[in-house]
């Protein structure tokens, strides 16, 4: 296989991403695109030099000159069509999360165990240069073991609408959107141990604010501030089988002075912030370090990160290296940000055997 023939379904504002990813990588080759808006699709294949457009993802799927795909739609619809990709012999990098409950997780995880193709689920926020950076000294053991990491992504006003904000098709608020990429990157920072139970609590007092003005923010392409279903504030605490816990708070809409992101890990030799900007603390000759690595990305830089998870796919769909976000990683994924739900409807810990 000379170049991997990639087709793209789902148009919208993420796609983006994914284009100017295989675009740039010499391995790769966009050669479709689907969307339920035909405009949409063709305007990205006229963009992007694809010669195919497709309304309809099955009839993409169909086609058995396409290699892979990339999966940028609602969550919703994420379980359905990787599961009919695979089945279709594609290669699949969805974006995240992987869909929208467990049992769907764990279909999606069986298609794939009884394939011989690469799913790759899009926790983008692994292959930013802070993370990778971070990762290396964790791994040789500066910070010892991790016992404690906390995350917050705080939005003052940043309910996108749309389907961002109908659970129908989301799965929820800014748990799912925002809190699964903090989640993740600690989780695997932390070096991916089990959960154990999760605690939660979600919260919508303020709505998406629709009454407030002079103060911009994005909006979806389907923005309709008359629907909202979701949460605009949740946090939680997440406890894993080693001991260790991990705690979250995240909105989309909170009465703040500014937004906020923070992600933090605590080890026993060590701690890190990864969030706002990378630096690492320390300890030597019984003096406190605080120790600040000199690199070109400090904090997460959108582009460069997710030019790196496409060449990874691309990468791991060729047989040259294996996936670093397996459908394994979805499904615990999913535990945890299901957990925070379900524990915030029922008023109770949830505990996973």
């Amino acid at each position: 296989m000379s170049k991997l023939r990639v087709g793209i379904i789902g148009a919208g504002s993420i796609s983006e991403m994914h284009f100017e990813g295989y675009a740039k990588n010499e391995q790769a080759e966009i050669v479709a695109v689907c969307d339920l808006n035909e405009e949409r699709a063709r305007e990205k294949a006229d963009k992007y030099g694809a010669k195919l457009v497709y309304t309809d993802y099955n009839e993409l799927l169909a086609n058995p000159d396409i290699d892979a795909v990339s999966i940028c739609t609602w969550n919703n619809s994420h379980a359905p069509i990787s599961i009919a990709a695979i089945n279709a012999g594609k290669h699949v990098l969805v974006e995240k999360p992987l869909c929208k409950t467990v049992e769907e997780a764990l279909a999606v995880q069986e298609a794939v165990r009884n394939s011989d193709k690469v799913l790759q689920v899009g926790y983008v926020r692994r292959f930013a240069m802070n993370t990778s950076v971070l990762k290396k000294f964790i791994d040789a053991g500066d910070l010892g073991e991790i016992y404690y990491a906390k995350a917050t992504c705080l939005r003052v006003l940043g309910n996108p609408g749309g389907w961002f904000s109908d659970v129908e098709r989301s799965g929820g608020g800014p748990v799912i959107d925002l809190g699964v990429h903090v989640i993740d990157v600690l989780w695997y920072l932390m070096g991916k141990p089990k959960v154990k139970s999760v605690t939660g609590n979600a919260y919508n007092r303020l709505g998406n604010r629709k009454n407030i003005e002079n103060y911009s923010f994005y909006k979806a392409a389907d923005y309709n501030a008359e629907v909202n279903t979701v949460e605009d504030l949740a946090n939680a605490l997440i406890r894993f089988e080693n001991g260790a816990s991990l705690a979250l708070d995240v909105s989309f809409s909170v009465h703040a002075k500014q937004d906020e992101t923070s992600v933090k890990l605590y080890g026993d030799k060590g701690g890190a912030e990864l969030e706002p900007k990378l630096e690492i603390f320390s300890e030597k000759h019984n003096t406190i370090l605080n120790m600040t690595p000199k690199i070109d990305f400090s904090s997460f830089d959108f582009n460069a990160a997710f030019r790196n998870e496409v060449f990874g796919f691309v990468d791991a769909s060729l047989g040259k290296s294996e996936t670093r976000c397996p459908v394994e990683d979805g499904v615990e994924m999913m535990k945890i940000l299901c957990g925070i739900y379900e524990s915030s409807r029922t008023g109770r810990e949830v505990v996973f055997e």
